[in-house]
């Protein structure tokens, strides 16, 4: 079966790259915007490519870490993507699978972070990260399920914290990977965190100015309500 890989791995690395590239050019483009929805759709395809390519590679070489990696990365994009694709009253059984799929990677990540809690290896503490952050995304598929859809800020927001969570793990497998991934002449080490923080950075400032936006709102609102 690992004879496969190598078939693999070429589709595997060009989508990390590309995925990379869409992925900043939706984050710094205009919201709503033609490059925005464009580059942003890009990005899912190859964001899908990538993580689920990852983790058939890594089931293959039976690594649960990079498994639990690319499943959730999956669970995040393609939620993200339907969160602003369909309309509030379409059907929400696709919602319900993905929230226990959610719960089930979150499972294996812990699973697999208490397998190596005594190894001493690093790699323990992404595992109860992964599983902590698909449990609390399933939570929030619960409360969007039961209150039959979501929209407004926090549609946006749904959406918006969920790609950047995405484009966080890409660049953070690429910039923090295997030395050989990031060319040398570009091989800054002071340097390389910086396009990790970008998707991080990028989704504080926009779910601020989404909370401040409807702070706003409620006070004009209010003000409204008075004056009359």
């Amino acid at each position: 079966m690992t004879g496969i890989v190598p078939m693999i791995l070429p589709f595997h690395i060009l989508a990390g790259v590309l995925a990379l590239v869409f992925g900043y050019v939706a984050l710094f483009a205009a919201k709503g915007a033609t490059l925005h929805r464009k580059s942003g759709l890009l990005f899912v395809f190859a964001m899908v490519t990538l993580s689920l390519t990852g983790a058939l590679v890594a089931f293959l070489r039976a690594s649960s870490i990079s498994v639990v990696a690319g499943l959730l990365t999956f669970y995040f994009v393609t939620t993200a993507l339907l969160t602003v694709r369909r309309r509030l009253e379409e059907s929400h059984w696709i919602d319900a699978a993905a929230m226990l799929f959610a719960i089930a990677v979150a499972i294996l990540g812990f699973k697999t972070g208490f397998e190596l809690l005594n190894s001493g290896r690093p790699e323990r503490i992404p595992m109860f990260i992964f599983g902590a952050v698909g449990l609390v995304a399933a939570a929030g598929d619960m409360r969007m399920i039961r209150a039959g859809g979501t929209q407004g800020p926090r549609r946006i927001a749904r959406h918006l914290w969920r790609m950047c969570f995405a484009m966080w793990v890409a660049a953070a497998s690429f910039f923090f990977g295997p030395p050989g991934r990031v060319p040398e002449v570009i091989r800054i080490p002071a340097l390389l965190p910086i396009p990790v923080l970008v998707p991080i950075v990028a989704m504080l400032y926009w779910l601020w100015r989404l909370r401040v936006r409807r702070s706003l709102r409620g006070i004009v609102s209010v003000s409204a309500a008075e004056a009359i």
